[in-house]
C-alpha cells in the first residue's frame, strides 16, 4: 500500500467533556487518516487530565511484526509500507474493553495515557457509544502549571499535533494551550526540561478541534458529534411514555438536556408530537406561562385527545428567567387542569448506547478533514474545528465558533430572545415555527378567496415519514382554513372515490407510525 504523503507528523486524538455517541468514531477516523498520510498517531487517555499526567511508565516491550503471536514475514516491498509499520501496537483490545487500568503487570496501562495506537488497534470502535479513551474535565489543565506539564509530556512523546473533541469549554481550552505553545516551550527550555533541538522541532503546537455536544449548541455547524444519537433516544422514551399516556389518558412532562440550547427539546417537540414544549431561546411570551401553557393543552383535551406530552429543557425558564422545572409543570397541570400527571427525566440515558448511523458517519468524515487540516497547517493560521454546513463538511475558526456559542448564552442572560434565535442556524427558527403551527389550535386564516381544497394521497412504495408529512399537511391547512382530503389506495382510491376529510384530532398518533396509514399501491 502506498501513502498518502510524505510528511511526518506525530498526531494525538484526545476526547474532553461530556461524552456523546461518535466519539469513538471520531478517534478512528483520525487515527486510520493519520496513518494513511503517513503519520504516527497516538490517543491520550482521560483527556486533559492525560496529558497533564502524561506517562510515567514505559510500555510492556512487544514484538510489533507479529499478528496474534505469529511472525509476519513481509516481502521487502512492504517493509517500509505505512500501514503495515502501524499496523496495531497492542494497547487497542485494553481501551476498546475498559481493561486499561487491570492490575496485570505484563500488560496495562497504568501510568500511561499517552498511548501509541495502529490500525488495528481501533477496530470495531465505530460502532460503539462512549469513548473508549475516556474522558475527564481537568481543574489541574485549567492552570499554567497544568498546561506547562502537558506541553512538557507532548514534547517527550515527539507529539506536534493534537485533535480535540469535545464541547465548547474544551475547543476554547485547546485554542488557549496552543497560543501559549510557544511560552511553554521557553519555559521548558530555561527549566532544562528540554533542548535546543526540542525548541527548534517543537515551536509550534498545530491544533483542531472536532464538536462533541449531545446538545448541537455549537455555532456555525448545523450538527455536532452525538446530537442525532441523543435525539433518537429521547424520541424511542417519548414514543414508550405515549402509549401509557394515552391508556391512562395522563400527562407526562419529559425533562431532556440542554443548559443553553433548546435544540433536543424543539427537535424531540415535532419528532414526537408533543403538545407544548418549553426551550431556552424563545420562553413563553405571556407574563404567566402557567396560563399559556394550559390554554393550549385544554383546547387540545377539548377536542378529544387523550394524553399530553409536554417537553422542557433543563435550561428552560420564564420570560424573566426564572428557572421552569419539570415538577412545577407537573403541579400547573395537576392543580389547574385535573391532569394526572408524572415526570419523566431522561438524564443520561440521553447519552447511552450505540451510535445512529448518522453519529458513525459524521465524526468519520470530519476526522479525515481534521488531519488534512493539521497537515496544512501553519504558526499563522488560525485553529480550525470542523463542522457541516448544507451537508459539506467545513472548516471554521475555532474561536470564532466558540465566541459565537458563548454570545447565544449571554444574549439568553439578557433576555435578549430574538437575538438569541438569531444566533441559531436558520433551521432552528423554521423549526420553531413548524412546531407552533402542528401543536396550536388557534387559527390564523388566510383570506377566504385563498383558501384551497388540498388533496394528500400517497403513491409508489411505503417510506417512513410519509404519515408524519401527512399528519403535518392536514394540521397546516386546519390552521390556514384550507380543507384537507385524505385519497386512500392511491390512483385506485382516488378512482373509487375513496376520500375523506381528515381532522385535527385523527391524525394525531401518526406522526410515529410507519408505513402508509392512507394506503398505497
Amino acid at each position: 500500500m502506498t501513502k498518502l504523503t510524505t510528511k511526518k507528523m506525530k498526531i494525538a486524538v484526545l476526547t474532553s467533556g461530556g461524552d456523546s455517541a461518535g466519539m469513538n468514531a471520531a478517534v478512528r477516523a483520525v487515527v486510520k487518516m493519520g496513518i494513511l498520510r503517513g503519520c504516527e498517531t497516538w490517543v491520550v487517555r482521560e483527556g486533559y487530565e492525560g496529558l497533564v499526567k502524561g506517562n510515567t511508565e514505559a510500555p510492556a516491550a512487544q514484538d510489533y511484526s507479529t499478528t496474534q503471536g505469529n511472525p509476519i514475514n513481509l516481502p521487502e516491498s512492504l517493509k517500509d509500507d505505512t500501514l503495515v509499520r502501524n499496523l496495531r501496537f497492542g494497547d487497542g483490545p485494553l481501551l476498546r474493553d475498559g481493561e486499561g487500568d487491570t492490575s496485570d503487570a505484563d500488560h496495562t496501562l497504568k501510568g500511561r495515557y499517552i498511548i501509541r495506537v495502529g490500525w488495528d488497534d481501533v477496530r470495531g470502535w465505530m460502532g460503539e457509544g462512549g469513548t473508549f479513551i475516556g474522558t475527564a474535565r481537568s481543574t489541574t489543565f485549567r492552570t499554567v502549571e497544568g498546561r506547562l506539564a502537558a506541553a512538557r509530556n507532548l514534547i517527550k512523546e515527539g507529539i506536534d499535533a493534537l485533535v480535540v473533541c469535545g464541547g465548547d469549554g474544551s475547543l476554547t481550552g485547546a485554542d488557549k494551550f496552543r497560543s501559549e505553545w510557544p511560552e511553554h516551550v521557553k519555559t521548558l527550555r530555561a527549566n532544562g526540561d528540554i533542548g535546543d533541538e526540542e525548541v527548534e522541532k517543537y515551536g509550534h503546537l498545530k491544533i483542531v478541534g472536532l464538536v462533541g455536544s449531545i446538545d448541537n449548541d455549537m455555532a456555525l455547524t448545523d450538527m455536532t458529534i452525538g446530537a442525532p444519537t441523543a435525539l433518537h433516544r429521547i424520541c424511542e422514551a417519548i414514543d414508550n411514555i405515549n402509549t401509557t399516556a394515552a391508556s391512562h389518558s395522563r400527562a407526562f412532562v419529559v425533562e431532556v438536556m440542554g443548559r443553553h440550547c433548546g435544540w433536543l427539546a424543539l427537535v424531540a417537540g415535532i419528532s414526537s408530537g408533543a403538545d407544548f414544549i418549553f426551550i431556552p431561546e424563545r420562553p413563553p411570551s405571556s407574563d404567566s406561562w402557567e396560563e399559556e401553557m394550559c390554554a393550549t393543552i385544554k383546547a387540545h383535551r377539548n377536542v378529544g385527545k387523550r394524553k399530553t406530552i409536554v417537553i422542557v429543557a433543563e435550561g428552560a425558564h420564564d420570560k424573566n428567567l426564572v428557572p421552569v422545572r419539570a415538577d412545577d409543570i407537573k403541579k400547573v397541570l395537576a392543580e389547574q387542569l385535573g391532569l394526572d400527571t408524572r415526570v419523566t427525566t431522561l438524564g443520561h440515558v440521553q447519552r447511552g448506547g450505540r451510535p445512529c448511523a448518522w453519529d458513525r458517519i459524521l465524526p468519520t468524515l470530519q476526522g479525515v478533514e481534521a488531519v488534512e487540516v493539521l497537515l496544512t497547517a501553519t504558526p499563522d493560521t488560525p485553529s480550525y474545528v470542523i463542522g457541516i454546513s448544507e451537508n459539506k463538511v467545513t472548516r471554521v475558526p475555532l474561536m470564532e465558533a466558540v465566541l459565537k456559542t458563548q454570545e447565544a448564552a449571554k444574549a439568553i442572560g439578557e433576555k435578549n430572545f430574538e437575538k438569541a434565535m438569531s444566533l441559531r442556524d436558520s433551521e432552528f427558527g423554521e423549526s420553531l415555527d413548524a412546531f407552533m403551527a402542528i401543536s396550536t389550535l388557534d387559527k390564523r386564516l388566510v383570506p377566504e378567496n385563498q383558501r384551497l381544497r388540498i388533496a394528500i394521497m400517497h403513491v409508489g412504495a411505503a417510506a417512513g415519514g410519509m404519515n408524519a408529512a401527512t399528519r403535518t399537511a392536514v394540521r397546516f391547512c386546519h390552521l390556514r382554513g384550507h380543507t384537507p382530503l385524505s385519497i386512500h389506495n392511491g390512483f385506485k382510491g382516488l378512482l373509487n372515490d375513496h376520500i375523506t376529510h381528515p381532522s385535527w384530532l385523527g391524525v394525531d398518533n401518526w406522526m410515529t407510525r410507519g408505513g402508509s396509514e392512507l394506503g398505497t399501491n
